[in-house]
């Protein structure tokens, strides 16, 4: 079962688009998988023969979970894994609250009564994830439980894991999207150590080219303001990768290509973010389909697999709704999301004299454990440069 997004744990499979003994190749869509963003189709990145099928349609199953095997060229069958269990759809009781753990006030050696040595940082951690502290052997002086002592405990030092009450099921679609977007922007907001950039940039000549071109290609076949948006962060990126990528284990990972997630609001309420891959590589009609399509396919809930889990960065853009600026939350693994506001006439300075300018509001929103204000000042103006020159996006 593939991860479709920080906040997804879960997910039904509801159909098999392939049959066991059917040859198989990388970006084939085998199965549909049912989460709380719509019906989600799974792709394929490995050649071959479809196995075995190990999850059959209407069960849901964790995150990982294995849903099938595929032989390679020249390859025997292979063993069959133990079948997976489906997830139960309401949990069977209540959690009962675990006993607090006294947190000492400052560490300190061991008195005659033999008291446990442990520091209040991992007595603070212990109580939040439940580990017995008298299993724990500290590595401190004299012994002393360190946090770090509690965040390596192994899995039979905590005690087994309460089941948890289920939340009611959704009334509607858009009640599932809002609360698996809740679920990541609150992750977000409690891990990722935000910091917040704008920019305000002058967009006239962009919009003043973008409206010639526009006149001489047929209605289906314009391109939007949008996509130069996209284009120019994509492009950015290139000059500034530490803003192109994930924080995963402690540390930045850069993405594979500039796969570009635009938000996109669903007409029943929600937001979803697909990617566009190699954004950076597109002509700007490529670029224009591209988004076209995704918007088509995410408000009929029929996205792939790989749009919802690649992409390395997001950009929102709120242009068409009348507002100054946008400040978003990150989302988790991403290290960057990219804002715009609506384009407005303004007062310009420029060469000595004021004049009126189109102008738009770019907003950064940064992990500062990847970058840091200054780069991102760069980046930002970097965006602004580009869109200076649309001739060359």
């Amino acid at each position: 079962m593939p991860q479709l997004g920080a906040d997804m744990a879960a997910g039904k499979l509801t159909e098999w688009l392939k049959k066991p003994g059917e040859r198989v190749k990388r970006g084939d869509i085998v199965a549909v998988v049912e989460t709380d963003k719509g019906a989600i189709e799974v792709e394929i990145f490995e050649n071959g023969t479809l196995d075995r099928v190990l999850v059959e349609p209407g069960a849901k199953v964790p995150v990982g979970t294995v849903l099938a095997m595929v032989r390679g060229d020249g390859e025997a069958p292979s063993a069959a894994p133990p079948m997976p269990r489906p997830m139960p759809a309401v949990a069977p009781s209540v959690p009962k609250p675990r006993p607090a753990v006294a947190v000492p006030e400052r560490r300190a050696p061991a008195g005659p009564t033999g008291r446990l040595r442990v520091s209040p940082a991992a007595a603070r951690l212990a109580a939040e994830r439940g580990v017995d502290l008298a299993g724990l052997r500290g590595t401190g002086p004299d012994g002393a439980i360190r946090i770090a002592d509690v965040a390596a405990a192994p899995a039979e030092v905590a005690p087994a894991a309460e089941p948890v009450a289920a939340l009611p099921e959704p009334a509607t679609p858009a009640e599932a999207i809002r609360r698996a977007i809740a679920a990541a922007m609150s992750r977000s907001n409690r891990e990722i150590p935000h910091y917040y950039l704008s920019h305000a940039i002058d967009v006239s000549r962009a919009l003043d080219w973008l409206a010639r071109g526009n006149e001489q290609r047929p209605v289906a076949g314009r391109l939007l303001y949008g996509v130069l948006l996209v284009k120019a962060v994509a492009l950015a990126l290139r000059d500034y990768p530490e803003f192109n990528g994930f924080w995963r284990d402690g540390r930045f990972a850069p993405g594979a290509g500039i796969h570009v997630g635009t938000a996109i609001a669903l007409r029943g309420g929600g937001l979803i973010a697909p990617a566009v891959h190699d954004a950076d590589a597109m002509t700007l009609d490529a670029l224009m389909a591209s988004l076209r399509d995704l918007v088509a396919r995410a408000r009929a809930m029929r996205l792939r697999s790989s749009e919802l889990a690649d992409s390395t960065i997001t950009v929102t853009s709120l242009g068409d709704q009348g507002v100054d600026a946008v400040f978003g939350v990150i989302y988790p693994p991403q290290v960057a999301l990219v804002g715009f506001g609506t384009p407005a006439e303004r007062p310009w300075a420029d060469q000595g004299t004021v004049t009126t300018r189109r102008v738009i509001q770019a907003s950064l929103a940064a992990d500062h454990r990847a970058s840091d204000g200054h780069r991102g000042a760069l980046f930002l103006a970097r965006v602004g440069q580009l869109l200076q020159e649309p001739e060359k996006l």
